[in-house]
């Protein structure tokens, strides 16, 4: 009897016209073979090569010390403990921050101009944008000439014009202290029109109905950039955030270009890639290059694992 209450139960549920629904749910398999390694093979090998490898090459090459005519010799940790215990890695890492804290000031600097050149009806706004991004794509070596021209405590413009007003104005590349932050204003201003197009973008995706429902309700232009623009700009500010802070912990060639390698404000005004190269090619302790190198990416990897844990929150607008 159960058999064939089950059975009655079983043939009670299919259709009068024999079709079978949970059949019809099924989906059958894709067979794609051997075509998704085809397409991603080349870009996960270039991958491999060229970025997982050399990671794991430097974190072996770390362990070790180079002889001073070839080879290598296991030494474990030591390159790290004579690391930790250097002062010049303390330094280094502190006036990166500083260099990397003024130029992330250069993004709420580029939401404001970049709101500015959106307004209806401005003029030339194209060639204002232009004018901003140049910077960006001017080579290193030539922003660095002129600002060289500019920081220049004899001749100067910027000292020409602080003497105008009565304010004597010291060498400001060969100065301790007052040279990390004359470099971290350059990159500030060559970074500005990248972070400005960006932000138009985001923008442009900004649905205008948004303010004109806002100015029926009375809200004024201030009003609109604090409640619509800058949440719905979130996405694109992270990406900056994300993107700026990277490019700064890798300064070197704007410094380099900038203070030279006989400057006596050099010590103190290093970065942490520009320590890597004194330690890798000018004093030839590739170990110990490695080790600052394996620190660099620890300290890279950490704040953008940081940033990307309150992604939500910034993406979102809180």
């Amino acid at each position: 009897m159960a058999s064939l209450t089950g059975s009655s139960a079983r043939r009670s549920t299919t259709p009068p016209d024999g079709s079978d629904p949970a059949g019809s749910r099924r989906r059958p398999l894709r067979r794609d073979g051997a075509w998704p390694l085809l397409f991603a093979g080349p870009l996960v090998a270039g991958i491999a090569v060229f970025y997982l490898w050399p990671v794991v090459q430097t974190a072996w090459f770390s362990l070790t010390t180079f002889g001073v005519f070839g080879g290598t010799t296991f030494s474990g940790l030591d390159n790290y403990r004579q690391l930790f215990a250097d002062p010049l890695l303390y330094r280094s890492l502190l006036n990166t921050l500083i260099y990397t804290g003024v130029v992330l000031l250069g993004i709420p600097i580029a939401l404001y101009l970049a709101n500015l050149l959106n307004l209806p009806g401005l003029r030339f706004a194209a060639f204002y944008r232009v004018l901003y991004f140049l910077p960006y794509v001017a080579m290193p070596t030539a922003v660095a000439m002129v600002w060289r021209v500019i920081y220049n405590g004899d001749f100067g413009v910027l000292n020409f014009v602080l003497g105008l007003v009565g304010v004597d104005g010291p060498y400001w590349i060969s100065t301790p202290g007052a040279a990390i932050v004359a470099v971290s204003v350059v990159g500030l201003w060559s970074s500005l029109g990248f972070s400005m197009i960006v932000i138009a973008a985001g923008l442009k995706n900004i649905p205008t109905e948004y303010y004109e429902a806002s100015q029926l309700d009375g809200a004024s232009r201030f009003r609109q950039f604090r409640s619509i623009t800058v949440p719905l700009l979130a996405p694109s500010i992270f990406f900056l955030l994300v993107v700026t802070t990277i490019a700064s912990f890798q300064l070197f060639d704007l410094l380099y270009a900038i203070l030279g390698t006989a400057n006596p404000a050099l010590s103190e005004s290093m970065s942490l890639v520009y320590f890597f190269y004194q330690e890798g090619f000018v004093s030839n302790d590739k170990g110990y290059a490695a080790a600052i190198a394996m620190v660099i990416f620890a300290v890279i990897g950490v704040m953008t694992a940081v940033q990307f844990r309150l992604q939500r929150r910034w993406a979102q607008g809180g």
